[in-house]
């Protein structure tokens, strides 16, 4: 893709957050805009850096971790197209809280602080969709802080492979689905609190119960509701 060429107001219309504003709004916020080409590993930001600016990934996987203080890594958030991060760290003016690596490599827009506030002064709208962003992310950590502390490995498994289909009961209609894993099956595990290991005995479980069946990182699941309701033994 050349850089050059790719129409940045264009791709910030198709984003629910940008969706309302007119063409001369995002060409005004545009001009706020980096777009860059990341190679696989590449660390966007440090925790502790100053925030200046929230990102969209446009193309690629991007995680958001913490390390310990034994350097151990806690993936808290995978991004992939269309996702953006950081908006609530740059509305707050502190320093980042987590770490940005790229998984893939990946085609990220950097949207400048500046940019945000002059259009958010011009409509106050922009800012509640902003907001409504913002809370969506909170209410996913919040769930994801639940199903650690209530739900079982094998359970966190199971609703990771599922996503939507994860409310399909017994009564539904048999339904088949393939879930690519976008990215290692170890980054997985750590974004599910779970060890690789465990991660990977869960599948070898689920595999056994002829639930799925694992085609490297593709996952063929031959009935949802089948998977839904599983119990462990």
């Amino acid at each position: 893709m050349d850089l050059d060429k790719f129409n940045i107001p264009r791709f910030l219309g198709t984003q629910p957050m940008f969706s309302s504003m007119r063409p001369d709004e995002l060409q005004r916020l545009a001009q706020g805009c980096t777009l860059q080409r990341l190679e696989r590993g590449k660390l966007i930001f440090r925790t502790g850096e100053p925030c200046h600016e929230f990102h969209m990934v446009v193309l690629g996987q991007v995680k958001l971790f913490a390390l310990s203080p034994t350097g151990v890594e806690k993936v808290i958030e995978l991004c992939g197209p269309g996702h953006s991060f950081a908006e609530a760290v740059m509305f707050m003016g502190v320093p980042y809280v987590v770490s940005a690596q790229t998984l893939t490599e990946t085609l990220l827009l950097t949207i400048d602080k500046t940019a945000v506030l002059r259009e958010i002064e011009a409509d106050s709208r922009f800012a509640l969709r902003m907001l409504a962003g913002i809370s969506r992310r909170l209410h996913g950590l919040i769930k994801d802080v639940q199903g650690y502390a209530l739900h079982s490995g094998v359970q966190r498994v199971i609703g990771y492979l599922l996503g939507d289909h994860m409310n399909a009961s017994e009564d539904a209609p048999a339904q088949a689905v393939t879930v690519a894993l976008p990215v290692s099956k170890s980054t997985i595990a750590s974004r599910l609190s779970l060890t690789p290991e465990y991660f990977s005995r869960v599948l070898h479980e689920l595999e056994a119960a002829g639930l799925i069946r694992v085609d490297k990182r593709n996952i063929h699941i031959a009935d949802t509701a089948k998977l839904a309701s599983y119990q462990p033994r």
